[in-house]
């Protein structure tokens, strides 16, 4: 039961320290005082501020200071396999991720990595690849001067970067690095390899707070403190801040959260936003969809990566299909034609406008790398695939393009319609090709490149 620790209030409960009440208009407000209130939400939903960041360039791409969050993916082949790891990168880059991360764990991977990238850019692939260090990346871009020359950034965890006497050396080593090629760092804390010297001094101040934290807010400070510690030993290095990124993941959606929140209010560094394992399958997704949607949507984070565990025979590029997906949907950004449509009922017997909808969406996906460059803006395109009579016309009005296909006892017909005005009724075997054509038309129509 809430309580009150007001006791001029005289709202009449008993005392507490975990609650507080506000007074307004004799009306008594409870709010629980051990919780981080988020920010208020803006009047229009759709205009969050984006936390202001310092920008950093990576290879041909900018993350943080005001540019749209980034797409970025990991490979999950050996990194030492050039063929397989090119081939990777390869359908990574042509679903969309706009950065690529390799393991760079031994000295066969350091030395495939500027293959690697020789044999993409024969192939007009320019993405920025990020080397994934830990434990030894110190001695391994010692060692292979070309893998440090080659990759676009360096990844470190202060959690495994050196122990004892040696973290010091080793963590400023690779930062030396970091100067001496003129790569930016992400410095990367995860719950699962937190430093566990700096967790134990926190326990040990913790123990003597009059008020002690409960154990998961004391990890999250060493988390918080981890990364933000170890970017500002950085700087001290020489490191200018442009060069810095942060993150701090852990596995929890909850977790994640207030760990972000409570790191963005610390620091000015761009943040890499991701659970460190979201899961298999519809978990995974909707769990990174849990936790980044709400940080993002507070103006918090400037590149996201999408941890799935592929299903087995699944591609790897599901996890860049995702983040985009997530973005595009919190409205941060548009990178293809999304489709509405129905989830079906009793009315809706037919599976037809289910295989429509399949088919619409896989045909604007496969069509968006040419319309990128022949019809910018078209990925700004909405459409409709819709059931029945109930919702159909609706909703396909709301969109630039919707069908509003025949339900269970309706007339054989399909109306489409145009920016919110009936065009044309669809009839017979050939409706999914001629609505595919309507569309492709409408492109070519309306989002028409400028002369200059």
């Amino acid at each position: 039961m809430a309580v009150c620790d007001k006791p001029s209030h005289r709202c009449g409960r008993r005392p507490a320290r975990r609650f507080s009440c506000e007074r307004t208009d004799d009306r008594l407000k409870y709010r629980d005082v051990r919780r981080r209130d988020p920010p208020n939400p803006p009047a229009d939903a759709t205009a969050w501020p984006r936390r202001i960041t310092r920008s950093v360039k990576i290879g041909s791409v900018i993350v943080g200071g005001g540019h749209p969050v980034v797409v970025q993916s990991m490979t999950n082949t050996d990194t030492a396999d050039i063929a397989g790891s090119v081939k990777q990168v390869s359908e990574l880059w042509r679903a969309g991720s706009e950065m690529v991360r390799l393991t760079v764990n031994n000295a066969e991977s350091a030395a495939a990595i500027p293959r690697i990238v020789d044999k993409l850019r024969m192939m007009g692939i320019e993405v920025p690849l990020i080397g994934d260090f830990h434990y030894n990346g110190h001695q391994l871009l010692a060692a292979e001067p070309a893998c440090a020359e080659a990759l676009a950034k360096y990844r470190i965890n202060p959690g495994n970067v050196g122990f004892g006497k040696k973290k010091d050396l080793q963590f400023a080593q690779l930062i030396e690095f970091a100067i001496k090629y003129d790569k930016p760092v992400r410095i990367g804390a995860n719950w699962g390899s937190l430093d566990q010297s700096l967790a134990a001094q926190l326990m040990d101040e913790n123990s003597q707070r009059a008020t002690p934290w409960d154990a998961g807010r004391v990890l999250r400070e060493a988390l918080i403190r981890s990364a933000v510690d170890s970017a500002e030993r950085a700087v001290e290095l020489g490191l200018a801040r442009e060069r810095i990124i942060l993150s701090a993941k852990v596995s929890g959606v909850q977790e994640l959260i207030a760990v972000y929140r409570d790191m963005a209010a610390r620091c000015d560094f761009a943040l890499h936003l991701g659970l460190t394992e979201a899961g298999i399958g519809s978990k995974g997704i909707v769990a990174s969809a849990a936790a980044l949607s709400v940080l993002l949507q507070e103006g918090i984070g400037d590149t996201i990566r999408i941890s799935l565990t592929p299903e087995p025979g699944q591609s790897r590029t599901q996890e860049v299909i995702v983040a985009q997906e997530l973005l595009q949907t919190t409205g941060q950004r548009a990178f293809t034609p999304m489709v509405t449509a129905c989830p079906g009922c009793g009315r809706t017997t037919s599976e037809f406008f289910q295989e429509l909808a399949g088919v619409v969406q896989n045909h604007v996906r496969a069509k968006m790398p040419e319309w990128k460059i022949s019809n910018p803006g078209a990925e700004n395109m909405t459409l409709a695939v819709m059931g029945c009579v109930v919702n159909g016309p609706g909703e396909s009005r709301h969109a630039n393009i919707g069908i509003s296909l025949p339900g269970t006892g309706e007339a054989p017909s399909a109306p489409v319609f145009i920016d919110g005005e009936k065009s044309v009724t669809l009839r017979g075997e050939n409706i999914a090709y001629e609505f595919i054509d309507l569309i492709d038309q409408y492109v070519e129509r309306t989002y028409v490149r400028r002369a200059g």
